[in-house]
């Protein structure tokens, strides 16, 4: 048996990932972003270990979303699900001050990798948009170019590509990669989406619980459980070195390593 940690898991591919981790035996802990969200999913899955709460927009709730949850662990495997869509009309900031999408997207993962002993295995969830990102660490908050909603969530993708190949390279002994879920029939996916939840939570659940023989590999991207090439970005070295910079800048945090 494993322990797991998945954040945004209160509904979508997040809670389908849960389901399935806990119908395979394992311990699991959630994340909702509000009491009433964990209310609901501590009812929807009783058999979870625990829900710990924290809106990830807010570095502030994040890092004590990473206090909660070390003091639930440690953690075989941490999955980031969490994750938010590029519909907006306009651009958002944050109370911090930072754009929305990258906060979330971005900086959480960031953060609460930075915040949490690293665990066996870490599993990154991006997008296949990631492919159409743009490494543009000198504006990637879109505060000077023109606002474009989904390129600013194709660029969050990309960059948490980057984020799990920077890990890889960072912790030689933590199995750190990053998976596309598909197009899930989800609440951010709509109901025209070609594929099943269960489709879209299989390869992580896969690489947080498989046995190493299977899954001892990292720094690689993929869906289905098949390798795909990634961003090219995303393997530039100097690309991960300034995002993790610019994390660490924007968090107060660093990365160890």
């Amino acid at each position: 048996m494993s322990s797991i940690f998945v954040t945004g898991s209160a509904d979508g591919i997040g809670l389908e990932t849960a389901r399935a981790l806990l119908r395979d035996g394992h311990r699991v802990v959630l994340h909702a972003r509000s009491e009433a969200r964990a209310a609901q999913v501590r009812a929807a899955v009783p058999e979870a270990a625990a829900v710990v709460v924290g809106d990830v927009s807010e570095l502030t709730q994040t890092r004590a979303l990473a206090l909660a949850a070390n003091a639930l662990g440690p953690y075989d495997a941490v999955i980031h699900n969490v994750g938010v869509g590029g519909g907006s009309a306009g651009r958002e900031v944050t109370p911090d001050g930072i754009e929305r999408i990258f906060a979330i997207n971005v900086l959480a993962p960031y953060l609460l990798t930075a915040l949490m002993p690293p665990p066996s295995r870490l599993v990154y969830l991006t997008s296949g948009l990631e492919a159409g990102g743009h490494a543009d660490l000198d504006d990637p908050q879109y505060e000077r170019k023109p606002w474009r909603g989904m390129q600013a969530y194709s660029d969050s993708k990309m960059y948490d590509v980057v984020l799990a190949f920077a890990v890889a390279r960072r912790w030689p002994d933590t199995l750190s990669n990053a998976v596309d879920p598909g197009w899930i029939k989800t609440r951010m996916g709509g109901p025209n989406a070609p594929d099943e939840l269960p489709d879209g939570a299989e390869t992580q659940v896969w690489l947080a619980s498989a046995p190493e023989s299977e899954v001892g590999f990292t720094g690689r991207y993929l869906k289905r459980r098949r390798d795909l090439p990634a961003n090219p970005a995303a393997y530039d070295e100097s690309v991960q070195d300034r995002l993790l910079a610019l994390c660490a800048e924007l968090t107060g945090q660093q990365l160890a390593g």
